[in-house]
């Protein structure tokens, strides 16, 4: 993004939050650069030094969550949307952009989709990851999308990973002209949190350092997001390896795989979702698409099987292995880190909207929330297991 982008995001943002009387100033840093990704191969990015900058740019546990509600078309029971839905278009534009600049498989297979199911490709949710700590964690990102109209949902806990996360349903727009994308219906929002306080010590020094080192960078996490910019400097190597190495000795590996993913990768978009029942191919059908999506040489997430089914089998779901890039650390130091994937979700019809003829159904006649047993499984598509993983 040009520093002229940027710019005139803020000043949308000055004119979309006046709608807002308790918005945050999430969007008040002025000074970054955009910061290009140059593609190896598929799976592999290179970023140059500067893509990953060194200086900083300044509810109830549940395990199972099923909801239908009556409301508008859209599917969700929201109050109206009041305002500022260009800017927030912008924004999720944006950070869709770096994300998809740095993961060229995600970018290959949404080309794919939509050259069979051409403007169809709907979003059935975003994702972020954030540390726990010194106020960087859920409410960090989340309170952008709460000024914005979202509405907070339910809890999920991941107690042998030390993760818990919520997720947050849209406000109710129309869409008149249609659109796909970031341009269609506005999708879900799925951010996890890591209990840093449950951690080593010697991860949690790590973690804390970083996070203190960026001062005020909480404040202004949507558009370190949108710019593919850390909040806190480049960790030095030896740090990361520090948070991935735990992992073998203590069997916490889960964890310190998602904190190593945070130091580096910050609050990039950590997926994004295709709605495969809102397509109009054969596509739709889940299974179908991670046949064509095999067939066309991209490996899929395998922990617990390719195909994720939630115990009432009414959320399927499935993701492809993250891709790498080449991470400048530093101590000058050049390595492989894990990136961001895309993940597929089918929402079967809730058992008492069985009858309902296929063209009169509508999203919230569908299985809503999210299920901690899918979601366990989905985390490992950054995992150095999958990562490193033959295709079948």
């Amino acid at each position: 993004m040009r520093l002229s982008t940027m710019f005139s995001l803020q000043n949308q943002y000055s004119s979309a939050i006046k709608t807002f009387p308790h918005s945050s100033s999430i969007f008040l840093s002025s000074t970054t650069n955009s910061f290009p990704l140059q593609t190896k191969s598929r799976n592999f990015v290179s970023l140059k030094e500067s893509s990953f900058p060194g200086k900083s740019i300044s509810t109830k546990p549940r395990q199972l969550c099923v909801m239908g509600s009556k409301s508008s078309d859209d599917g969700f029971n929201q109050p109206s949307f009041q305002g500022g839905e260009s800017f927030l278009r912008s924004v999720l534009a944006s950070m869709e952009t770096v994300y998809l600049n740095r993961n060229p498989t995600a970018k290959a297979i949404l080309e794919l989709v939509q050259s069979v199911d051409s403007d169809h490709i709907f979003y059935d949710h975003l994702a972020f990851r954030t540390f726990g700590v010194n106020g960087y964690g859920i409410d960090s990102i989340a309170k952008f999308f709460l000024d914005f109209g979202y509405t907070q949902r339910e809890e999920l806990r991941f107690p042998a990973k030390k993760l818990k996360a919520l997720w947050f349903s849209p406000p109710s727009i129309p869409l008149p002209g249609g659109g796909s994308r970031v341009n269609g219906p506005l999708p879900r929002v799925f951010i996890s949190e890591l209990l840093v306080d449950q951690m080593s010590t010697q991860t949690q020094d790590i973690i804390r350092k970083y996070t203190e080192i960026a001062g005020s960078g909480k404040n202004h996490a949507a558009l370190a997001s949108s710019l593919g910019s850390l909040t806190w400097g480049k960790p030095l190597y030896s740090e990361f390896q520090q948070l991935a190495r735990f992992l073998f000795r203590f069997w916490i590996r889960r964890e310190s795989e998602y904190a190593a993913w945070t130091l580096v990768n910050g609050y990039a978009l950590n997926h994004v979702t295709i709605s495969t029942h809102q397509l109009k191919s054969h596509l739709r059908d889940i299974k179908s698409l991670n046949q064509f999506i095999e067939e066309n040489g991209f490996k899929l997430n395998s922990e617990g099987g390719v195909l994720k089914v939630s115990p009432d089998g009414l959320l399927l779901q499935s993701s492809t292995v993250a891709d790498s890039v080449s991470f400048q650390f530093a101590d000058g130091i050049t390595e492989s880190v894990p990136c961001s994937y895309i993940e597929f979700a089918e929402r079967l019809v809730l058992p008492q909207y069985k009858n309902i003829p296929e063209i009169e159904v509508k999203e919230f006649h569908r299985r809503d929330g999210f299920e901690v047993g899918n979601a366990d499984k989905i985390f490992e598509s950054t995992s150095k297991e999958q990562l490193t993983r033959r295709a079948a």
